[in-house]
């Protein structure tokens, strides 16, 4: 090692640095290490929200697709819940989807240990909470980095801290993890699993390792799945490298050791991951998607700052940082066995990435929808394992030194015709090299009165240039977000409003009160009541079906199904209570959306109501509005032949009847004669529009509506049904007259008793999803069948 080099281990904190080991002194500063590293994490975190204008350091919402859609309403859920304020239980959700399972939610959505902590915040501060979960995770998944790197090798422990912070705030962190709070917990399980891999290797902590791998399992298993494959490839690396007077048969035992470790914590995580797998076996099943790799012009440019996007793997890590890895290969200073072997792992992992077969693996065997590179974290981990080994002996050498940067510049000069490129990238690459290029010269330079000066300033120079390349990434990755995916606006008055209407006309069971759409999703978990509205992962089939098929609406291919303001649906589902509201102004990015709000209560029938047995389908039995009837039990629509010229369908029903449009495909517009314009926004496989009332059936009976003029209309065999209310009233009062008296729930049993002398099919307005059991007075409980998806 060069005189200089020595300097920087040795001075940057006073001494020799002893390593991780059994000393306390070692201990006491290792866990200042992650401390430090942690500290600094979050500062950035938070930094480059502010500096993006973005809540909750500026007016501008982060609700970006599923942060604001599915982590925002479950976590005010799961605070509601672990306050005991929810109608359901573990098991049930009463609230979403007409009746939900919920412990399959739990597992995928909620058991990270950080969710806990939205408990610690009130009820309208739950943005807050869901952004402090966020910042908690990262900064633990900074920590848990350092604290692995010092283990692998003892180095200058600030150095630890800012590779940690920068594992921590990687371009997988700033694009994906921070909008998909559960990925997180594999962010930080990667640098865990490692340590668990060290303790095996060493035969250390035959206890805790896999109390740490069930942790991480049950945290979030998907991407514990991915941090576990990652862990592997670097325990090889360490069994093939960490002692050269290993022999085969000790190497052989720490792998069992390892692998040992992890089949006992996925053991004890399986309880919850089973449930979880089979939630995905009767979730509605999501098109099939083939993966195709994005070039390498692109996966080049993710190493570089300021770069977004959904479809390549964002492996951006820091120019210093990047380039202290590239040194590796060159750098003579570490062992050949250990550069050889570190640089094969990356180079491996990295065409994994872009190799089917291997993309496969490591998503466990299903291609999944939406980003396809999700496990790129582990590449951004085993990156910075690269730069401290190339670091914590010393500076690398001069030739080292040009050589990674000639490598850098080759990259940086190949990704300069991405389209992932930012008009920021460049300048922040440039100023970042730059002083990385002062602080590795001022450490070169450490000699006689500077050996304290000169170090410190290279770690001060090194921080700021990692620094200011994360928060300029995080800043224009969030701006780029929200002006090119969809996104829902900050929680404010109208949710608020909406909430306190659904507490005060809350009479479930009696009957249900549907919240009605505010703006996101999943808008019963966020402001109460239970209605259709439901987003998750593990949507089952039978509620995407069922409500399809009556005319509902969808997004996310099936999976996130809409209200419908439909009082047949309404009477069927038991919707006594119906809150409706409107935005009173254009809703907004930086602004908190605001809506006067109504609710209107009518008669319905009761959650559970005695059928005959169901009547086989028609002619026209494939339509919702035929659907709905025969669910009914009774014919309330007239259900035209509708006559089409061009864009227009012109048809004759009863006067004063309610006009309904059905054509879940159809994307534009449809009006009634004399009426205004109803908007559907059909896209399949992705969006099905839902059913809407166009207006009132004229005097002459005639009916015309005019379709918009842009775009194909694919209309079904029956898209037109005139509800005749009277129809409707007298089919609700028959089903009230012979329903249940009364009904009691708990948090996933229902009980109803019947008028005496009932005969037929007692059905529960409730989707027929897996796990309910039902029985007739002192019977014995049995599978429940279905009605009609009910």
């Amino acid at each position: 090692m060069p005189p200089a080099a020595e300097t920087v281990l040795d001075q940057v904190e006073g001494g020799e640095d002893p390593g991780p080991g059994p000393r306390t002194g070692g201990r006491d500063r290792g866990a200042r290490t992650a401390g430090a590293a942690a500290l600094l994490t979050a500062a950035l975190f938070c930094l480059a929200t502010a500096l993006s204008r973005s809540h909750p350091f500026g007016p501008v919402t982060r609700n970006v697709v599923d942060l604001g859609q599915q982590y925002l309403p479950y976590h005010a859920y799961w605070r509601s819940f672990l306050l005991g304020e929810t109608h359901g239980d573990a098991f049930l959700n009463w609230n979403s989807g007409f009746g939900a399972n919920f412990l399959g939610d739990i597992g995928t959505y909620l058991s990270s240990p950080a969710a806990l902590l939205v408990v610690l915040f009130p009820a309208d501060r739950i943005e807050l909470a869901l952004y402090v979960v966020t910042a908690v995770k990262i900064a633990a998944a900074g920590a848990a980095m350092a604290l692995l790197l010092l283990r692998l090798r003892p180095g200058p422990r600030p150095v630890a801290a800012v590779l940690g912070t920068a594992y921590a705030l990687s371009g997988w962190t700033l694009n994906f993890g921070s909008t998909v709070p559960m990925w997180l917990d594999g962010l930080v399980a990667f640098p865990l699993l490692c340590l668990v891999g060290e303790w095996a290797r060493t035969g250390r902590r035959p206890v805790l390792g896999p109390l740490v791998v069930a942790l991480a399992w049950t945290a979030n298993f998907y991407t514990a799945y991915m941090a576990t494959l990652g862990a592997a490839v670097v325990l090889a690396v360490r069994l093939l490298t960490a002692e050269e007077t290993a022999t085969t048969r000790q190497r052989l035992a720490g792998a069992l050791r390892a692998a040992r470790g992890v089949l006992l914590g996925v053991g004890l995580a399986a309880p919850l991951v089973v449930v979880v797998f089979l939630g995905t076996k009767t979730a509605d099943p999501t098109p099939e998607v083939s993966f195709v790799p994005v070039t390498w012009t692109e996966v080049f440019a993710r190493l570089l700052p300021a770069t977004a996007s959904s479809s390549s793997p964002a492996l951006f890590i820091g120019t210093p940082a990047l380039l202290l890895a590239l040194t590796l290969p060159f750098n003579r200073a570490v062992a050949p066995r250990v550069r050889a072997a570190l640089t094969a792992a990356v180079v491996l992992v990295t065409l994994s990435l872009q190799w089917e077969p291997t993309h496969l693996l490591w998503h466990a065997g299903a291609s999944p929808n939406g980003v396809p590179y999700r496990q790129a974290f582990v590449l951004c981990g085993l990156l910075l394992i690269a730069a401290w080994f190339s670091l914590a002996g010393g500076v690398p050498r001069p030739a080292a030194l040009l050589a990674g940067g000639a490598l850098l510049g080759v990259l940086a000069w190949t990704a300069r015709g991405s389209a992932d490129i930012d008009r920021w990238t460049f300048p922040a690459f440039g100023a970042a090299a730059l002083l990385a290029l002062v602080a590795v010269l001022l450490a070169l330079r450490a000699s006689g009165a500077g050996r304290r000066a000169l170090p410190l300033l290279a770690v001060v120079l090194l921080v700021a240039a990692q620094a200011g390349e994360a928060a300029v990434t995080g800043k224009r990755i969030e701006e780029r977000q929200r002006g090119e995916v969809a996104w829902s606006p900050r929680t404010g008055p109208w949710h608020e409003a909406v909430a306190r209407e659904a507490a005060r006309a809350d009479a479930w069971p009696r009957h249900r009160t549907d919240p009605g759409e505010v703006p996101g999703g999943n808008d019963a978990l966020l402001v109460g009541g239970q209605g259709a509205e439901y987003y998750s992962s593990l949507t089952s089939e039978t509620t995407s079906r069922t409500l399809t098929s009556l005319g509902f609406g969808s997004y996310a291919k099936g999976r996130h199904p809409v209200t419908l303001d439909n009082p047949v649906t309404d009477a069927l589902f038991s919707v006594g209570t119906r809150i409706r509201s409107a935005p009173t102004e254009p809703v907004r990015r930086d602004a908190p959306p605001r809506a006067p709000v109504t609710a209107t209560t009518t008669p319905v029938p009761p959650l559970v109501t005695v059928r005959p047995a169901p009547r086989p389908a028609g002619p026209a039995g494939d339509s919702a509005f035929a659907r709905q009837e025969r669910l009914l039990g009774a014919s309330v629509y007239e259900r035209p032949a509708p006559r089409r010229t061009g864009r227009v369908l012109t048809a004759r029903c009863p006067a004063g009847s309610q006009v309904w449009f059905w054509a879940p495909e159809y994307r534009g517009t449809a009006a009634l004669a004399g009426e205004e314009p109803v908007d559907f926004d059909g896209r399949p496989p992705a969006v099905t529009a839902p059913m809407g009332a166009l207006g009132t059936v004229p005097a002459s009976g005639e009916v015309r509506i005019a379709l918009g003029p842009e775009g194909k209309v694919r209309l079904p065999r029956e898209p037109v049904g005139c509800l005749v209310r009277a129809r409707l009233d007298t089919a609700v009062d028959r089903l009230a007259a012979t329903g249940a008296t009364r009904v009691r729930t708990t948090g996933h049993t229902v009980t109803a008793a019947l008028p005496p002398g009932s005969t037929g099919v007692a059905v529960l307005a409730a989707p027929r999803i897996s796990g309910w059991r039902c029985a007739a007075g002192d019977a014995d409980l049995r599978p429940a069948r279905a009605y009609e998806g009910l």
